[in-house]
Formats: C-alpha cells, structure tokens, sequence
C-alpha cells in the first residue's frame, strides 16, 4: 500500500495472523482509539468521521479479510486513490481506445535548484 510505505512503525498486515488473533473487542478499541506514536488515528470517540457502527463493520471487514476473493480485492483497488502518474496513464489508454495515437510516457519531473 503506497500511503503506508513512510510509516514507522511499518504497517501490520490485516490480513495477517497477529491481528486477527486480537479479539473483536481489541480491533474495536483500535479503530476507535488509534494507536499512539503510529500513522493510526482514531476514528471513534464522537469524532465526525465515524460511528460506532461503523467501527463494528470495520471489525467485521477486517475479520473478512483472510478469505477476500480476488473479484473483491478488484472491486476494493477501484476506490483506491490515484496519484498523477496513474492518471496520466489511464489517460494515454483512454486516448488510445479511443483511436488517438500511442503516446510515450513522459519522463518524472525533477525540481533542481
């Protein structure tokens, strides 16, 4: 996951066997609470961003994420925030299904000063 890459400590796997070993209980108190010193917030706590509820469909997402197909991984990466790089690139396909001519990527750009 490109947001996390920075973040230390490193992100955990969710899908992994540490977290899901961690009760419903312990998964809800981190979405709510965050973890302190980390990249995670908490999202609980009357905070404008969540509910409880949607903590608990948090926990129940997350307990799901083991057996995730991959039709829904797909479906999942759809949402997935696009940098300009990746949306250059869909627009280089677009043009040429559209019957535009092939055109080179362009080279990133570097500030020098």
């Amino acid at each position: 996951m490109p947001m996390g890459r920075g973040l230390y400590p490193k992100p955990p796997d969710l899908s992994g066997e540490h977290t899901q070993k961690l009760s419903d209980g312990e998964l809800f108190w981190i979405i709510e609470n965050g973890v302190r010193f980390t990249g995670m917030p908490a999202f609980g706590g009357g905070s404008e961003h969540a509910s409880a509820e949607d903590s608990w469909k948090l926990v129940r997402f997350l307990r799901h994420l083991p057996q995730l197909t991959v039709e829904e991984r797909l479906e999942m990466e759809k949402y997935n925030p696009k940098g300009p790089e990746d949306r250059a690139e869909e627009q280089r396909e677009e043009d040429f299904m559209n019957g535009g001519a092939p055109q080179p990527e362009s080279a990133p750009m570097h500030h020098h000063e």
